[in-house]
């Protein structure tokens, strides 16, 4: 299979091997073809497996088709639930588009509006927005829906997670009846479906995986510590691996300052992402993470499902999220686009309930190591934690040590034998 025969132009296909791709992905091979028919779309995707480019190919396609009369207006819409998010799906519109006479912007808060009202007010065809600042707009009579063919949400299920139900059916009022609509989420709970009932118009459904599976290729390890070790054992697996790009995941924002702080404190080169965060300073993180200039970047929940880092080695559950599915969508950020990964997660006794929500929804139970000098000690007895507590369940299931993404490999020695763990179909 390949680009060409799924229908997409030479304008489209110049630019896609541009890109460097020359073989769909499977969500691209069932969703484009059908994006083209005109269908309305509900698709199952998760991240990493090319669903961007699943929607906005077929979506740039058919807008060419026609040009507009006079002034450009806004015939498409793309909806994600965080900057980040909208920031990468326009920065693929573009590169997408650059050999078609389309023209796009993107607009979310934390930044000043003006350029946005410029860039809008000139003319432009598609619109990609988080909902907060789409309203904004709107109701400051900056923008019309009125026009929108193509209505595009992405991660829609991180939407409602997010709240973003009522603005979502306001701006759905504000657009015409008649139109194509494709929903894209990485999980399909009755929320989703309830609302993808309510707004598209028999949908074809696309599963590109089975729902809530991770990436073929990452790693997954579970780390038993305790809880006030954590920072003491992240720096050492840091150092002694040599890795140069670490995404780590804390559960809160006051969690992300300190271990930041720590981080910077013991010389690695580290920033923290998180909603407290201004737009600049999240936007200059990311971009001085993707450039190599900082080593670490520490993230809460909404960077889980809004990074593109091409090739990103390392991801560190420093804390495991309270939500499974959460899991799957921090894990998602390595392993992306057929290259290898590995998850670590440190898991202290009393987040063992949240383990077990996550192994619940994999299917599978994940094996666990104990690392030397950092073995758990029973809270209750004060003793080391037993040998069938540090396997967690897991036993031998093979493996071994991983080079880290500076290619030095590891200088500790783990307790119990790897549990690493290698599961789902994805590309």
């Amino acid at each position: 299979m390949s680009f060409k025969s799924l229908g997409l132009t030479d304008a489209i296909l110049k630019a896609v091997e541009k890109k460097g791709y020359d073989t769909p992905s499977v969500i691209q091979e069932k969703a484009i073809p059908l994006v083209l028919q005109g269908k309305d779309v509900l698709a199952s995707a998760q991240t990493g497996t090319g669903k961007t480019a699943g929607f906005t190919l077929p979506m740039l396609q058919i807008l060419s088709k026609e040009k507009q009369v006079g002034k450009r207006q806004i015939r498409a819409l793309v909806l994600t639930p965080t900057r980040e998010l909208a920031a990468q799906v326009h920065e693929n519109v573009r590169e997408y588009s650059e050999y078609l006479d389309i023209k796009s912007t993107v607009i979310f808060g934390g930044v000043n509006q003006n350029p946005q009202v410029r860039t809008i007010r000139s003319g432009i065809d598609i619109l990609v927005a988080t909902p907060g600042r789409l309203l904004d707009l709107i109701q400051q009579g900056v923008i019309s829906l009125k026009r929108v063919e193509i209505l595009v949400l992405d991660e829609a299920d991180r939407m409602l997670d997010m709240g973003f139900l009522h603005d979502i059916k306001k701006l759905l009022a504000m657009m015409p009846t008649k139109k194509q609509s494709l929903l894209f989420s990485a999980t399909f709970s009755k929320e989703i479906k309830k609302l993808a009932g309510g707004f598209l118009s028999n949908p074809v459904l696309v599963e590109a995986e089975p729902e809530n599976s991770t990436a073929e290729k990452v790693v997954q390890r579970i780390v038993k510590v305790d809880q006030g070790r954590k920072n003491e054992l992240v720096i050492k697996l840091i150092k002694d691996g040599n890795w140069k790009q670490v995404l780590i995941f804390t559960r809160t924002k006051h969690g992300a300052n300190r271990l930041t702080e720590k981080l910077v404190g013991a010389r690695i080169s580290a920033a923290a992402i998180h909603g407290n965060k201004s737009q600049g300073a999240r936007t200059k993180a990311l971009a001085g993470f993707k450039d190599g200039s900082i080593r670490v970047m520490v993230a809460t929940d909404i960077a889980a499902r809004g990074l593109d880092i091409p090739l990103l080695p390392h991801v560190i559950n420093f804390e495991l999220p309270n939500i499974a599915e959460d899991y799957v969508h921090r894990i998602g950020r390595t392993g992306r686009a057929g290259a290898s990964g590995e998850a670590l997660s440190l898991v202290s006794i009393d987040e063992m309930d949240y383990l077990k929500d996550i192994e619940k929804l994999l299917g599978e139970k994940l094996g666990s190591d104990i690392i030397e000098g950092f073995e758990p000690v029973d809270k209750f007895s004060g003793k080391p934690a037993s040998k069938q507590n540090q396997r967690g369940g897991g036993g031998n299931r093979g493996g071994g040590n991983r080079k880290g993404g500076g290619g030095g490999k590891p200088s500790w020695k783990k307790k119990s034998n790897s549990s690493s763990r290698r599961t789902g179909n994805r590309n």
